[in-house]
């Protein structure tokens, strides 16, 4: 069995770094001409909002692992809870998700299920 090549590594190194600055170099070259009220910048924000509720909604009603141990309230609630504590801490997101998860953990403390 012949030996591979020891410039493999950098070959790959290489497309990967070439994939990720050629789409970069034409978001710089684009970006002037774009218009950030343009409609299709609403449009991309809406659609990052709806998969990032998407799996927001995923991972409450179908979850995967240590998760999954705990009941539909216990994982509901702590997201109702962080979702009211983001607007009564004036949209702090950091406090917001900070209240659900340490309410999460305390439900499932509470109920045995270890955090």
């Amino acid at each position: 069995m012949q030996d591979p090549s020891p410039w493999w590594p950098v070959a790959v190194l290489a497309a990967g770094a070439g994939a990720t600055y050629v789409w970069r170099g034409l978001g710089v070259a684009l970006s002037g001409r774009l218009s950030p009220e343009d409609k299709l910048f609403d449009w991309v924000a809406c659609v990052a909002y709806a998969l990032l509720a998407g799996l927001i909604a995923r991972m409450i009603l179908l979850p995967s692992g240590p998760l999954a141990v705990l009941p539909l309230s216990d994982r509901a609630g702590a997201a109702i809870l962080a979702f009211v504590m983001f607007f009564l801490l004036k949209r702090n997101l950091l406090l917001g998700i900070a209240s659900g998860v340490l309410a999460l953990m305390i439900l499932a403390w509470a109920r045995g299920g270890g955090v």
